[in-house]
Formats: C-alpha cells, sequence, structure tokens
C-alpha cells in the first residue's frame, strides 16, 4: 500500500516530548550506562536473567538492534509494515505493553517519530532512549533538518556502537557478544560505504533529482548532486501539492541534453504530482529507483535492504 501524508512540524524533538511527563524527570539525571542512550534510574533493579527487551519505532531500527542483540535481544518494532507513515502513526495498546517491558528504546527523533515519546509516556516506563538524530551529531540547526538519519551509515555505525553499550549495561554477562556483533555489522557496513565511494569515485557530480529529501544523506555521500528545486521535494514531503511553477520546474529536469541521471523515487508516498514526476522521468529515459523509509515487505535485514538500494543507484548511474 502506498500512503499519502501531511507531516506535523519537524522541529519537536523526542527528548522535548520526554521532558514534558513528569514521570520520566528521573531520566535526566540517572546515572549508568555506557551506551549512547538515555540512562536508567540509579536504584532500578537489576535487569531479570534474560534477552534485553528492546523496542524500536520502525524496523529499520528494529533490524540494527538485532543485528547488535543477536540471540541476546528480544526486539519489537513498532512500524514493521511499508504501509504506516512513522509521521502521522497512531500508537496501539499493544505498543504501550511493549513500550512498559522495554529496557531500550530506539527512536529517530528529530520530530519524525513523535509516537514514541508519547508511548513512554503513557507506559509509564523509563528504558534507556535513544534519540538516534541526538546521537548521529549531523547538524539539526542548518536550515530545514533532513530527519531520514538512517540514510546516512556513519550515523547507523555510531548506533551499533551505542546499542552494543546499552545492551550491556543491560545485560553485563553478554557484553562481549554485543560488542562482537556491532563489530560485525560495521564491517558489513564498512562494505557499503565501499560502494557508495565507488559511486562516488566513477559518478562526482553527477546530477540526480529526488520526490523527497528521504535519501539526501545517502545521495551527497555517492558525491551526487541533487537537482531537485528544494520547493518541490519540501512540497512532497509535508503533503502538499508544490506550486504549478515549480512542478513545471522540476519536470524540466528530465527533458534536454542536460537531464538529470536518475531520478529516485519515494515508494512509499504516491501523489499527482510524484506520479508526473515519474512519469516525466520514464519518457525522458532518466531511471527511476525507488527507495523506502521502512523495510519492504519479506526483508529484515539492514544491510541487505540499503545495500540493494545503493546497488540500484550504482546500476542506474551506470547506464548509459
Amino acid at each position: 500500500m502506498i500512503f499519502s501524508r501531511t507531516r506535523p512540524s519537524r522541529a519537536t524533538p523526542l527528548t522535548a516530548l520526554l521532558a514534558g511527563s513528569a514521570a520520566l524527570l528521573a531520566l535526566a539525571g540517572c546515572g549508568q550506562g555506557g551506551g549512547g542512550g538515555t540512562p536508567v534510574p540509579a536504584g532500578s533493579p537489576t535487569p531479570a536473567p534474560g534477552p534485553v527487551r528492546v523496542v524500536a519505532s520502525t524496523d529499520v531500527y528494529g533490524a540494527v538492534a538485532r543485528a547488535v542483540g543477536g540471540q541476546h535481544a528480544e526486539v519489537t518494532s513498532v512500524i514493521h509494515t511499508p504501509d504506516a507513515d512513522p509521521h502521522e502513526y497512531e500508537s496501539t495498546p499493544g505498543d504501550a505493553v511493549a513500550v512498559s517491558k522495554a529496557t531500550v528504546l530506539i527512536a529517530n527523533g528529530g520530530g519524525y517519530d513523535d509516537f514514541a515519546g508519547k508511548l513512554v509516556q503513557a507506559s509509564g516506563a523509563t528504558p534507556t532512549v535513544v534519540d538516534v538524530t541526538k546521537l548521529s551529531g549531523l547538524d539539526t540547526g542548518a536550515g530545514e533538518f533532513n530527519e531520514h538519519v538512517w540514510y546516512s551509515l556513519p550515523t547507523v555505525a555510531t548506533l551499533a556502537d551505542a546499542l552494543a553499550g546499552d545492551f550491556a549495561a543491560a545485560d553485563p554477562a553478554d557484553a562481549a557478544a554485543f560488542r562482537a556483533n556491532a563489530g560485525a555489522f560495521k564491517a558489513q557496513l564498512a562494505g557499503l560505504a565501499a560502494k557508495v565511494n565507488a559511486i562516488k569515485a566513477a559518478h562526482a557530480g553527477t546530477r540526480v533529482a529526488v520526490t523527497e529529501p528521504v535519501p539526501l544523506y545517502l545521495v551527497r555521500a555517492a558525491g551526487l548532486t541533487d537537482a531537485t528545486p528544494e520547493a518541490f521535494s519540501h512540497a512532497v514531503e509535508d503533503g502538499n501539492d508544490p506550486p504549478a511553477a515549480v512542478l513545471q520546474q522540476t519536470l524540466a529536469q528530465f527533458a534536454g541534453p542536460d537531464r538529470v541521471r536518475v531520478l529516485l523515487s519515494n515508494a512509499q508516498t504516491e501523489s499527482p504530482s510524484t506520479t508526473q514526476v515519474e512519469q516525466a522521468a520514464t519518457a525522458g529515459g532518466v531511471p527511476v529507483v525507488k527507495v523506502t523509509e521502512t523495510l519492504p515487505a519479506g526483508t529484515m535485514d539492514y544491510v541487505t535492504w540499503m545495500g540493494g538500494q545503493i546497488d540500484q543507484l550504482a546500476a542506474a548511474l551506470d547506464r548509459r
């Protein structure tokens, strides 16, 4: 299923939502943990033996948690189907139950999945909260922030290390396994980065277009130039129709000798404007690479999913 959306402001950080609940004030000043999340309060009971219970806002982060946690983590992804929109997701009682039992909660932050903070508030739980946007170190103050930070491979590598630390704090007996799993996962990420660098070596400066800013961290890491009018991609991201003049300017990118080489289109959103853009790309002989915000049905592995998108981009750019 393809969804369309009207998005809330992306300026509300997850930490602000958490700070609004008196039940969560203990998160700010508590003391243990060596990872990237907010530590559990001092004096919390020692976790019972068994897997670390993890809740991820989307299955992308659930996949990273599984890679790091292995058999020692029990991971629940709140959003685990391609037809659910994180920006507009309405949580269920079952989600609140999962969060109430979680040791670690992973959220994108940056205004992308505000439902995660609301779930923590509703559950009254005090899990270690990992805000990936905050963890990333990316500049959230530079213009309109691109919150799709899981397309930044360095951010995902940093997340793996943070989770290894947070999982070890909850389950010290399996700390070595968490560190080893994170190392193996980061080695796979390095393989993806090598593919991205190969694209950069062959196609640096090549102009591409996007329907939304979703893949732009990957696009820039590959040395490619986003030629999309910002007014178009941001309008689509916000669920709005771009002005007619902006749409025509965008459509013109797919015609003539200076046309863009590839269109990266968000497969999970569709509007009359994005349909027109895809049709213009096809008519102009410009390959369309579909990207997604969550894992496709039947996929549970981050590296397989992201690697497939990188391979498709490379193949599209290599077309003559």
